[in-house]
């Protein structure tokens, strides 16, 4: 019988604006069971089916055949893909190149999949493996070597295994080098990074909850201080992390990790580190008159820094029971704090066109011209990221972003248990959670926070959960982390001071912002 004839489908035309772009590599893989013409360009990864040609050569037949596009810059690894026996850790035989991708699905969440293109030729398969890894050894930001920290006593104790069983398969599968640092105790993370070479690493990754998170990155910013030669004890103009920080979430609360991704999925995280998406974001100094206190991204004073407080003094409880006991109960000995806060508002800049057309930016209002308030607060939050998490999906500071060179100072003026619940039930909700009368919100570059110290019968009125502040420290909850501090606390906002892996999740096609840290 006659050989059946086949035909090549054409390829379709290349999208606008990059009919330029030259094909590297054409040849022939099987895909999916199918032998496809296969091209590669330094953008793309294009395929079609090979057709049979029609008995009466009609093409009609050839236009029918579905080309397949992958962007390069989704691709994540290359490997040769090989058959071995058990046991066999080396050689094998060569079957072809299997590629894999990162593929975007629901609720932000990232999964990664691989594309087997089948062929048995060892100098095409070589050939195409090295300008594919070639290609992906240009895309910036992507990193090749990461120093790891995991707490392992994170939330259930999850961390080791989320790191082993999720997070380092992906690591290698993407040939990323790890040197990994299982922490022991608190502090422990820190005291390692005051003495690590950073500049033999892409980046720095913790695994851990929102505790740890803090540590790293007080870490982080703490060393490139010290590399910089800074004082320590006093900074008014930090400098940028040298290298970005990833967070894979295995905590409890992940607030970090869920305004970065929109969602806590270990999974998501690590692929955003792998594919080198960089945001920055900016950090808070928090310091008192006589040193720096730390780097952090939120605070709060009163209601929420009392709970964590009350929290840590029940840690034989396990996580969520505890902070669930220590929730119910300082709301159930209400009491307000009484202070001055000082702030300096955000100068805000405003466009004044000229005949020349040239944009010139005033600030309203005097540069310096600090606001006070004096009274009894509940609560205080000081937020300079929105602080998105499973139980406050608009966040607790919802009307701030990661990077926008501010902060927001949200005051929760003493009021009746039944209102404040009501303030509190509305994080929850869609609902907007500000709007009361005794809920002030202020968009500020600086705040300064003077507790009044309680003497005599004010002291004694204090129950077990103001014992601190009778004794003259008052606690603080900065990024989940206990401190407490006697006189002043001064927070300042500094744009754009580290650089983390993940995206924006105001504007998810912000993944691929460049970063000065890199």
């Amino acid at each position: 019988p006659e050989e059946r004839r086949r035909r090549v489908a054409p390829l379709a035309a290349a999208p606008p604006g990059e009919a330029e772009e030259k094909p590297l590599l054409r040849g022939i893989f099987e895909i999916s069971k199918r032998s496809c013409d296969v091209v590669l360009s330094p953008r793309r990864l294009r395929w079609s089916p090979i057709l049979p040609e029609s008995p009466t050569g009609d093409s009609s037949t050839v236009s029918q055949a579905q080309e397949e596009i992958l962007e390069m810059k989704d691709v994540f690894s290359v490997k040769l893909k090989r058959r071995r026996f058990v046991g066999q850790k080396k050689g094998g035989t060569l079957l072809g190149i299997t590629i894999f991708k990162c593929l975007s699905k629901e609720e932000n969440k990232l999964t990664d999949c691989a594309i087997h293109l089948n062929n048995l030729s060892e100098d095409h398969c070589h050939s195409w493996f090295r300008h594919l890894k070639e290609i992906l050894n240009g895309f910036k930001n992507r990193p090749k070597s990461l120093k790891v920290f995991v707490n392992p006593s994170s939330h259930k104790r999850e961390a080791t295994h989320v790191y082993y069983e999720q997070v380092a398969p992906l690591f290698k599968l993407a040939d990323i080098k790890t040197d990994v640092t299982v922490t022991e105790y608190e502090g422990h993370a820190l005291s390692v990074l005051k003495e690590c070479e950073l500049q033999a690493f892409d980046g720095v990754v913790c695994v851990g909850g929102d505790g740890s998170v803090s540590e790293v990155a007080h870490g982080l910013l703490l060393k490139a201080q010290i590399d910089a030669g800074k004082d320590t004890d006093y900074i008014s103009t930090p400098v940028r992390a040298p290298v970005p920080l990833g967070v894979i979430p295995a905590g409890t609360t992940n607030i970090l990790a869920h305004t970065l991704y929109g969602i806590k999925h270990a999974v998501t995280a690590t692929l955003h580190i792998v594919m080198g998406h960089i945001q920055p974001v900016d950090v808070c100094t928090f310091s008192t008159p006589s040193k720096l206190l730390r780097f952090g991204f939120s605070a709060m004073f009163g209601f929420g820094a009392r709970s964590l407080a009350l929290a840590e003094k029940h840690r034989w409880m396990p996580s969520s029971q505890r902070k669930d006991f220590a929730f119910i109960k300082t709301l159930a000995d209400l009491k307000p704090e009484e202070c001055e806060l000082s702030f300096l508002p955000l100068q805000i800049p405003q466009e004044d066109s000229h005949e020349d057309d040239k944009i010139t930016l005033l600030y309203l209002g005097n540069k310096d011209q600090w606001h006070r308030i004096q009274g009894h607060f509940l609560n205080v939050s000081i937020m300079a990221i929105p602080c998105l998490c499973s139980m406050a999906p608009r966040g607790l500071a919802p009307n701030t972003r990661l990077n926008n060179g501010s902060m927001a100072l949200i005051v929760v003026q003493n009021t009746s248990r039944t209102e404040f619940i009501k303030h509190l039930k509305r994080y929850a909700s869609v609902k907007n959670q500000f709007n009361f009368p005794f809920v002030e919100t202020y968009t500020v570059q600086e705040v300064k926070v003077q507790p009044r110290l309680k003497t005599g019968l004010d002291a004694k009125e204090n129950t077990h959960l103001n014992a601190a502040s009778a004794e003259g420290n008052y606690p603080w909850n900065i990024d989940g982390d206990l401190m407490k501090e006697a006189s002043e606390v001064h927070v300042r906002v500094h744009p754009q001071l580290i650089c983390l892996y993940g995206v924006n999740t105001d504007d998810l096609e912000s993944s691929q912002a460049t970063c000065n840290c890199i």
